[in-house]
């Protein structure tokens, strides 16, 4: 198996289709057969909605039930299901644009000291300028990261349901960080990874996903939560942020 994709989803019936859709259509697009080259793993995450009913009639999906309620452990549990040689981690609300797949090959063929790779959200549902806000603040964590990772070789970045590791890099961590529910996994995933190799960051691999936090509880919120929880979890291994506010968008009625 060449690549496994894990898709964590906790009451995602609004969404959860057409993040599978755009999977399998960047499948198609790259020449790969799912199934034998490529996988499709959606863990179904103590949803109490129609999520796991609709991740199980998905074409070429399989279904990992974790009954725990938790992003790290839904992630976990995804990894420890999948067999592929690259472990793709796309969270539910999020679309895959054309030439996704074949930038993260094409990555990882000429890097052997590649273990992760990631890169930033294009918010779909947000306006320009709040998407110009977002973009500045990508290129400001993008330079926090430059410094991080080759000057001060403390950590790195990765976007959070928008990244590629390999699966022998995730193998030498051992287990799940249970110190980090939500806020910061992602930074805690990348620390212990540079560790092992090369954790790139890179604006050639965008994905596209729900605005819907941002929406939900504010730019600026959002913006200094996340700014705090990278510090935290960069120097302090924790998480400034404990708990977490599930923000759903409902399911049309001809969906």
């Amino acid at each position: 198996m060449l690549i496994s994709f894990v898709v964590p989803a906790y009451n995602e019936e609004a969404l959860l289709a057409e993040t599978l859709a755009a999977i399998r259509a960047e499948i198609t697009r790259e020449g790969l057969a799912l199934g034998h080259e490529v996988e499709i793993i959606v863990v179904n995450n103590a949803s109490t909605d129609q999520t796991g009913d609709i991740a199980r009639a998905s074409e070429g999906v399989r279904v990992v039930d974790e009954p725990r309620k938790g992003l790290v452990r839904a992630r976990w549990a995804g990894f420890v299901a999948s067999s592929g040689a690259l472990v793709a981690n796309i969270d539910a609300d999020t679309t895959l644009p054309p030439g996704w797949l074949a930038r993260v090959r094409a990555e990882f063929a000429r890097d052997a000291r590649l273990v992760a790779l990631s890169g930033p959200y294009l918010y779909r549902d947000l306006s320009p300028g709040v998407r110009r806000v977002i973009g500045f603040y990508y290129r400001l964590a993008y330079a926090v990261y430059l410094v991080n990772h080759y000057a001060l070789r403390v950590g790195a970045m990765l976007q959070g349901g928008n990244f590629v590791v390999r699966r022998d890099a995730m193998a030498r961590l051992g287990a799940a960080n249970d110190r980090f529910s939500f806020y910061g996994e992602d930074t805690d995933l990348a620390r212990r990874l540079s560790r092992i190799g090369r954790v790139k960051f890179t604006f050639a691999l965008p994905a596209h996903s729900s605005g819907r936090r941002l929406k939900g509880e504010g730019v600026v919120t959002i913006g200094l939560r996340y700014s705090l929880n990278f510090f935290w979890a960069t120097f302090l291994k924790k998480p400034f942020t404990e708990e977490w506010r599930d923000i759903r968008e409902p399911r049309e009625e001809n969906a």
